[in-house]
């Protein structure tokens, strides 16, 4: 299993790349790719449709100011979808958090903090779901753990 990271803009990678580093950490594949909700709406359903014959097992998905990205893959698959807020709007990334987080039943987002605390948690969430049915992820979790949440 895989992760992909999909962020609306190329100025996103360098928050999301906290993401990857933690997965690397874990030993998960991972893919960066820019696609916007907004200016690209059909490289966005193309990617996500195709994630889980791809191999991936958990989208995380970042986006600031309208944040609209991550409930729209959401939209297209059945995958864990790990939120990531990014500021560039109201101070704080208050307006991309409250955008994510407030998505309407059947449509699940689960929402990280703001920023690079939020990329780097959503790395390690994408690792403990991964972990369930991979043992070797599972005792690199543990371990993480054991040495303070720190790699």
């Amino acid at each position: 299993m895989k992760v992909l990271i999909i962020m609306g803009s190329e100025s996103d990678k360098p928050v999301m790349q906290e993401s990857q580093t933690y997965l690397q950490f874990f030993g998960i594949e991972s893919e960066l790719v820019v696609a916007s909700a907004h200016r690209n709406p059909e490289k966005v359903r193309e990617i996500v449709v195709n994630a889980q014959p791809q191999g991936v097992g958990v989208i995380i998905a970042a986006a600031g100011m309208a944040a609209a990205l991550p409930g729209v893959v959401s939209a297209y698959t059945s995958l864990p979808v790990l939120g990531v807020p990014l500021e560039g709007g109201l101070p704080g990334g208050v307006d991309a958090l409250y955008s994510i987080v407030q998505m309407p039943a059947g449509l699940p987002v689960g929402t990280l903090a703001v920023g690079k605390a939020g990329a780097r948690n959503a790395g390690i969430m994408a690792a403990r779901i991964l972990a369930l049915s991979d043992k070797k992820i599972a005792e690199r979790v543990e371990a993480f753990k054991q040495n303070g949440y720190r790699i």
